[in-house]
């Protein structure tokens, strides 16, 4: 790999402006999650699609881009990426995301300065990448030219640096000793009926709110521990991890997408409504039936799929749903799922499926407006990047998963987040257990069976 950086940066200063990538194949087999854990650069990203094989380990940054403002300005982020994407490699991508309340400016009242270093927007290009498909290993380095020409010994010496190979790691996580839930169960249920109340005045027809449950361990955790247990855990999701250099690390392994694009296709998708997996095949398949032909559940799916669908009819030529409503099966968990595709305007940047898609009614409410308002004015907590969108970004291409099922890991805290869509003919205590059921991945890879042992 150096003398292929060597050869990149070889011209100096007189190099063609532009991204470069390099790389080189990995002979000996290393899942990415343990090669990430071993290196020593504390910028870090992880990336596994839902279903794909493709799965991306990061440290380093070559670039970034970030802003601390808000509302964002998505015109301008999008030609800032434009900017360096313009001339680059199909396979150059930033990995990042964006706050929940990427158009409204931070809280006051209830600043979390564990977000602070991850900015409204973050959005970064490694320095080095394990690329792990179906038949291929490759250790990618990426350049900024002619910039880097100056960092070339710097480059070098973080290339010998880097740990290859790494022995699997199957080290257990420590069990927590204390539980806080924000809000507790009463101010839930006042939250709840609140919501209840607002729904039955017509201000609202569904919003989205959260809990965060921090749970406190005798010692700091490493994130990426976290993340390999419970990408073992939970087959079948966006596993992610996004560690800014000087911050704490957001993980998590989220059952949704907010979009997939490549050129002028987009992909996109309905996920609401919750059930359990049975413990028999025929408690599963009641569950599934259940879940099926519940009107709550599908008048909380219509919702999304009619919002993200009208969404998508400003920026698309075509808009259809190729399948019937179904359900999208986890290992603890069921949800009604459908799929949503378009062909896009010519002239459609990938910031503008962001606007224009988030917050979705999966993770916000109807009408969006009055359902945002309704989440900053009732949930006592910063949800920072909790539901927003997470993933990456490359040269017409772009796929993003919406942040659910997440932590916060810093030192030795560890706060969960996870929401349940309120509608009319919700409960406090069925969205309570909603949530319990929802953040079940993380109480079991911790070993705790029921996250409220935790406190005892």
């Amino acid at each position: 790999l150096s003398t292929h950086v060597r050869q990149a940066l070889r011209s100096g200063r007189e190099t063609t402006p532009g991204l470069k990538r390099v790389s080189v194949s990995v002979p000996e087999p290393v899942r990415p999650i343990d090669w990430i854990r071993a290196q020593s650069l504390s910028e870090a990203a992880y990336w596994s699609g839902r279903g794909e094989t493709r799965t991306i380990a990061a440290v380093g940054a070559a670039d970034v881009v970030s802003g601390t403002r808000a509302p964002v300005n998505y015109e301008a982020l999008g030609e800032r990426l434009d900017d360096r994407l313009g001339g680059a490699a199909p396979a150059v991508r930033y990995y990042g995301g964006l706050r929940f309340e990427a158009a409204q400016p931070q809280a006051a009242d209830r600043p979390d300065q564990r977000w602070a270093p991850f900015g409204t927007y973050r959005f970064v290009l490694p320095r080095f990448e394990l690329v792990q498909t179906d038949d291929a290993l490759r250790l990618v380095c990426n350049l900024v030219r002619p910039h880097d020409a100056d960092r070339l010994e710097s480059i070098l010496a973080s290339i010998e640096a880097l740990a290859l190979p790494v022995p699997e790691d199957r080290t257990p996580l420590p069990r927590p000793y204390h539980r806080e839930d924000v809000p507790g169960r009463e101010g839930w249920t006042q939250m709840i009926r609140w919501a209840l109340d607002a729904i039955e005045g017509d201000a609202l027809d569904k919003v989205v709110l959260a809990r965060r449950v921090a749970l406190t361990l005798g010692d700091s955790m490493d994130p990426l521990l976290v993340l390999s247990h419970l990408e073992a855990a939970t087959p079948g999701c966006y596993h992610f991890a996004v560690r800014p250099a000087e911050g704490p690390a957001f993980v998590g392994a989220s059952p949704e997408r907010l979009f997939r694009r490549a050129g002028r296709s987009v992909v996109s998708e309905a996920v609401a409504g919750t059930r359990p997996r049975g413990e028999t095949e025929a408690e599963d398949a009641a569950l599934r039936e259940e879940l099926l032909r519940s009107p709550k559940e599908r008048r909380e799916h219509a919702f999304v799929e009619d919002a993200i669908r009208a969404d998508l009819g400003g920026v698309c030529t075509t808009v259809q749903s190729p399948e019937a409503t179904d359900e999208l099966a986890l290992a603890r968990g069921r949800h009604l799922h459908s799929r949503i595709q378009g062909t896009l305007h010519s002239d459609t940047h990938t910031t503008d499926l962001l606007e224009t898609l988030h917050p979705t009614p999966a993770v916000g409410g109807v009408p969006t407006d009055n359902a945002v308002a309704a989440i900053r004015a009732q949930e006592p907590f910063d949800r920072g990047w909790y539901a927003g969108p997470v993933g990456w970004v490359g040269r017409d291409t772009a796929e993003f998963a919406v942040a659910l099922r997440a932590g916060l890991v810093a030192d030795n805290q560890i706060a969960l987040f996870s929401g349940a869509g309120i509608v009319e003919g919700s409960t406090p205590d069925r969205e309570w257990e909603e949530i319990e059921q929802k953040i079940g991945d993380f109480a079991a890879i911790m070993g705790v069976a029921d996250p409220e042992t935790a406190s005892r």
